[in-house]
């Protein structure tokens, strides 16, 4: 299998045009529109800040990996530049654009089964990331952001990789490589004492952007007209888990597929690691039908109100926040 391109800088330079065309920045760097000649191939060109972590050699090396992945819902890397302390990564370009955009939209941009399936298809991406590749690969930092659509609405993953390939040996992940997104940080991240660092800290955070798919909204929202609704996966899990009145469940407006997302989404984010479904028990619970879904314990801190105290935990100094990226 062909790995990814090693390109100089100066062609870096050409293929962005000087960097004419800016998609976007975050927390990692800047990221270029660009054109490769002559296959006229349409490309995203990121470019790391230059205070990276990981030495030229270990970012050509795990570039090479990352590379050799070649999955419909990971977003394939290209090629690379690394001169000095200048480095970019070449990706395919995602012509419409990220996720978070479609649903966080006050018009509803996709129906149930869309969303059932864009799910389903980030699920089976994170599974193959951490189960099909050569060395297992943690992602950390699982966010509407990072979901890229192509033309036909595919989603695919990006932004993973760098800093976070482990042996499969490996019971535990070292502290000084955590990133991640506050809203989506698995408690075990934070705490120990939430069980070990794995591949099930990116269950909880996809659990976090599914919860977000359903609900339409952000998680957290301190602007919500009931406070009680602030928190949508604790409002949501009183909704699911409330007596019926009169025989009727308060949950019985909600669409079948938007009540399987939901109690998915809560079986991900449950607080002890233990507790959480494996990427491929996910995936058998989204294609699965409603009926057979049980409810999961309350997976979250509340007080005596049932009001959420998210992010609520004090973040370690380890831990790299990542800011949205404009649009």
């Amino acid at each position: 299998m062909i790995g990814p391109i090693r390109y100089a800088y100066i062609d870096i330079i050409a293929v962005t045009s000087h960097f004419r065309d800016k998609l976007g920045q975050g927390g990692y760097g800047s990221v270029y529109k660009g054109v490769l000649f002559p296959e006229d191939l349409r490309i995203a060109v990121k470019m790391l800040q230059s205070n990276s972590s990981c030495n030229g050699e270990d970012f050509i090396s795990e570039v090479s990996t990352i590379g050799r992945i070649h999955h419909v819902n990971v977003v394939r890397l290209i090629g690379f530049c690394s001169e000095e302390m200048r480095r970019a990564l070449v990706y395919e370009y995602m012509p419409r654009g990220s996720l978070d955009k479609y649903i966080f939209s006050p018009e509803k941009s996709f129906s149930w089964d869309k969303l059932n399936e864009i799910a389903l298809s980030i699920a089976r991406g994170i599974n193959y990331l951490h189960q099909g590749c050569e060395m297992q690969i943690l992602h950390f930092d699982i966010k509407p952001h990072n979901i890229l659509l192509d033309s036909n609405f595919v989603s695919k993953f990006a932004d993973f990789g760098l800093a976070k390939l482990y042996p499969w040996n490996n019971s535990f992940v070292p502290s000084n490589a955590l990133r991640g997104t506050v809203g989506y940080i698995a408690p075990e991240m934070i705490s120990g004492s939430f069980g070990a660092i794995s591949s099930k800290s990116d269950v909880y955070s996809f659990g976090m952007l599914l919860l977000e798919m359903a609900g339409g909204r952000r998680n957290a929202d301190p602007n919500a007209a009931n406070s009680s609704q602030s928190y949508y996966p604790s409002w949501v899990n009183d909704k699911l888990t409330a007596p019926a009145v009169d025989a009727i469940s308060p949950a019985a407006g909600m669409h079948e597929l938007e009540r399987k997302l939901c109690i998915v989404g809560l079986w991900c984010i449950q607080m002890k690691s233990h507790d959480r479904p494996t990427m491929s028990e996910v995936i058998e619970m989204l294609e699965g039908g409603f009926d057979g879904l049980q409810m999961p314990s309350r997976p979250f801190f509340c007080d005596d109100e049932h009001t959420p105290v998210p992010d609520s935990y004090p973040l370690l100094s380890e831990l790299t926040e990542i800011s949205e990226e404009d649009e």
